[in-house]
């Protein structure tokens, strides 16, 4: 304990000095009572018995305080030089080597820490306090209740009532403060021209990917503050080459952002937070910075009745009050160009461009589901006409007048080679049964063989479909004088009478045969016969 003394003589914890740099490193100058309620806001109800309000706040920022005094002895903090607010409450801020430490804290680059804020409270910091009551508006920070499991039941009952209230936005690393944004030049050396934004929000887990927020204390005009507008759009339609070699806004080369949508492709939300302090009234000039905005802001309206805000800003303007009252997720945000406040997400977003997709996807799904449902019902419906259309083509016993079974019908048809030829094909299978009995149990059948394969038979043959008739008998043939007329392949001799039977084929030839043995037999000519000698044409003769 002696050693810890030595090294922080306050007697500050780890956790109290990382709540310092996470507050001091995200919102650069701030009192100790804005540490505590973003860092430790447990302690406000803890301690929230005490007689009076200042005894509170000293009890409540006891242990922030000395981790500030352990810090300025490691050269971390200012020794209250940021100067104090209008109520006298001392301004804290971090010296370089404390905003290298708190880059660690936040899991920033050093070079987006941005500059120590020393003599921000020279004026009295009242843009600086009011930019950090509105984080804290945004945060809502919830106590820890585990650190309230020896408090009194009244404390842990009135702490749980505020961790019940609806959350607020991010965490304080989700806060950047005093941003540039270069219409010329680069981020780390702005040009002229460009904006300043008071704070950027980056909260992609609560629906905010990107919001830029302008605080105003009510001391500009209209017209100033459309000219701040006008330099954000000039910032964000400045493009640069990526690192993959393409172009993009410049703004999507730092932060990200989903992906725009066909067709509309706003730029990033500006929320507008107007603290009541100054001598302009809010109520008159929010709807004159409306018109005069009008050409960044309106969108246009589409047959559906959303709106495509393609290459515009969504202006959201609100009071510091209001958010303090109801948070992010209260309907106290007024959309510029919209009737009615919506809750922050709402707000910034385009609801009804989402309800409109969400029915344009279920239109679709629906056709897609009609259409297949059409596609079977033609289907059965051409399954039926077919099954119809071959039941109306299915035979009838010529005995019985019955109908063919599937099986008998199919017997009735075989035409394979190695099937046999049905005896009686007109009948069903009960009147073959007594066709046969009646026969004397002998079938008529034609056994028809396959060809042989692999080679037995040297040539191949077609079959017809129909078994050939002779034309001279009229008898069908045999299937070994229907195989013969039907060969193919090369080097086959072609049978010269395809038309005859194997009998009328064979008394063809023996009609032939001794047609020709009546005729007597030739006899060889033993003398010579002279050569008659041929003529020389006149243009093959050779002249001597």
């Amino acid at each position: 304990m002696a050693g810890k003394r030595k090294t922080n003589p306050a007697g500050s914890t780890n956790s109290s000095r990382g709540d310092v740099l996470r507050v001091l490193g995200a919102l650069k100058v701030a009192t100790t009572d804005q540490i505590q309620r973003i860092g430790a806001p447990h302690l406000t109800f803890r301690h929230a018995d005490k007689e009076t309000p200042s005894k509170q706040k000293q009890a409540r920022t006891a242990s922030h305080t000395g981790a500030l005094s352990d810090m300025r002895k490691h050269g971390l903090s200012e020794s209250e030089n940021g100067g104090s607010t209008e109520t006298g409450d001392v301004l804290r801020n971090l010296t370089l080597k404390g905003l290298e430490a708190a880059s660690y804290e936040l899991q920033r680059p050093v070079t987006e820490m941005g500059s120590t804020a020393r003599g921000a409270g020279s004026s009295g910091a009242s843009h600086p306090m009011s930019v950090n009551e509105t984080v804290i508006a945004m945060l809502r920070p919830k106590s820890n209740m585990a650190k309230l499991a020896d408090d009194p039941p009244h404390v842990q009952a009135a702490a749980q009532a505020a961790v019940d209230t609806p959350a607020g936005i991010g965490t304080i690393a989700s806060y950047f403060t005093e941003v540039p944004l270069p219409a010329t030049g680069t981020w780390n050396a702005p040009g002229k021209g460009g904006a300043q934004a008071d704070l950027v929000l980056t909260a992609p887990q609560d629906g905010v990917p990107l919001l830029f927020i302008e605080v105003d204390n009510c001391h500009e005009t209209a017209e100033e503050l459309a000219a701040k507008l006008e330099k954000y759009a000039r910032f964000f339609r400045r493009k640069m080459k990526d690192t993959d070699g393409k172009e993009r806004p410049m703004w999507r080369t730092r932060w990200t952002a989903p992906d725009d949508r066909y067709g509309d492709a706003p730029h990033p939300p500006v929320l507008l937070v107007f603290n009541h302090l100054g001598e302009r009234n809010p109520q008159r000039t929010i709807p004159r910075l409306q018109e005069l905005t009008r050409h960044l802001w309106q969108g246009e309206r589409q047959r559906g009745g959303h709106h495509h805000y393609d290459r515009r800003i969504p202006i959201v303007a609100v009071g510091l009050p209001d958010l303090r009252e109801h948070g992010p997720a209260g309907a106290v945000f007024a959309r510029f160009g919209r009737e009615h406040p919506q809750p922050l997400v709402e707000a910034i977003g385009n609801p009804r461009r989402d309800a409109a997709d969400a029915r344009e996807h279920d239109e679709a799904r629906a056709r897609q589901a009609e259409y297949k449902a059409q596609v079977q019902r033609a289907a059965q419906e051409q399954a039926a006409a077919k099954a119809a259309e071959r039941e109306a083509s299915r035979p009838v016993c010529t005995g019985c007048g019955a109908k063919f079974t599937d099986a008998r019908w199919e017997a009735t048809q075989a035409t394979d080679w190695d099937t046999p030829k049905d005896s009686h094909p007109a009948l069903c299978d009960a009147c073959k049964q007594r066709a046969v009995a009646a026969e004397g149990g002998h079938v008529g059948t034609q056994e028809r063989r396959e060809p042989a394969r692999g080679g037995t038979e040297r040539h191949g043959f077609q079959r017809a479909a129909r078994r050939p008739v002779c034309t001279d008998c009229g008898s069908t043939f045999t299937d070994d004088r229907w195989k013969a007329t039907e060969r193919v392949g090369w080097g086959v001799t072609p049978e010269p009478r395809p038309s005859l039977c194997g009998d009328c084929d064979r008394r063809f030839v023996t009609d032939v045969q001794e047609a020709w043995s009546d005729e007597p037999p030739h006899q060889e000519q033993d003398q010579d016969v002279p050569v008659p000698v041929q003529k020389t044409g006149r243009w093959f003769s050779r002249r001597t």
